[in-house]
């Protein structure tokens, strides 16, 4: 009866003791179950930020400080009427009479801040201007490049290319840079009155040809006496009608 007991007894802690290390069992196994759920809302909000701060697009959206380079050409709230042509927008009507006034509506570009005659700010506007392109305007209403290295003492007289730009204050169609061919109007600081007083008084000795520059000829007449005199008097006459200039073939002051 004894062995008995003792075998129920040691069957019995055999039983405690499985369920004890099945339960343990179970009770990792959830555990590492509860830690992968808890790990995958972390994983995903750590993506999901890695991919916020990846892509940026909070500085993307930030506005650009940088001053756009007509505004320099600009000024501040001024009569909108009288604002460089590269500080608005137009319509072009180029169906516009030549010769005659017209009417065009105009936009500021932006940043570009103008008032009216009643001291309003607006941004859209008429102006009136004259029905031309702009290589069709006087002389005076744009500035060329000039050249050096054409003459201007010639016949016939020379042309060079220059480049022109209509100026700021002036409104016309189409393009406000354009080709030109212009005749050599370039001067190195020669006067016409010290050529033709040089070539009175000293012109027997050449001093006339060596103010002028010319030194071949100024030499010719220095050792000839002038040509005996008929050189003196043509050069007179030369220089008096601005025949003979400069020897760079710039004009006279």
């Amino acid at each position: 009866m004894a062995a008995r007991r003792w075998r129920r007894a040691l069957r019995g802690l055999c039983g405690a003791a499985l369920f004890l290390a099945q339960l343990s069992v179970l009770s990792g196994r959830a555990g590492s179950l509860m830690t992968t759920k808890l790990s995958q809302p972390q994983s995903t909000l750590a993506k999901s930020l890695t991919s916020t701060s990846t892509n940026a697009p909070y500085f993307k959206a930030l506005e650009s400080t940088e001053i756009p380079p007509y505004l320099t050409n600009c000024p501040s709230n001024g009569l909108c009427s009288r604002l460089p042509p590269d500080c608005m927008t137009c319509n072009t009507n180029y169906s516009c009479i030549y010769g005659k006034t017209a009417t065009f509506d105009c936009k500021v570009k932006p940043h570009v801040h103008c008032v009216d005659e009643n001291n309003h700010e607006q941004e859209s506007f008429t102006i009136n201007m004259t029905c031309q392109f702009c290589w069709q305007l006087a002389t005076s209403d744009y500035v060329c490049t000039n050249s050096t290295n054409c003459m201007t003492v010639s016949c016939p007289r020379q042309r060079y290319n220059a480049t022109c730009t209509v100026r700021d204050h002036i409104h016309c169609l189409g393009n406000r840079v354009f080709p030109k061919m212009l005749y050599c109007n370039w001067t190195g600081g020669y006067k016409w009155s010290t050529a033709l007083a040089l070539s009175i008084t000293l012109g027997g000795f050449g001093a006339d040809r060596f103010y002028l520059g010319q030194w071949r000829e100024g030499l010719g007449k220095l050792f000839s006496f002038g040509g005996l005199g008929i050189w003196t008097l043509i050069d007179v006459l030369l220089i008096g009608v601005g025949y003979v200039g400069p020897a760079d073939g710039s004009l006279y002051i």
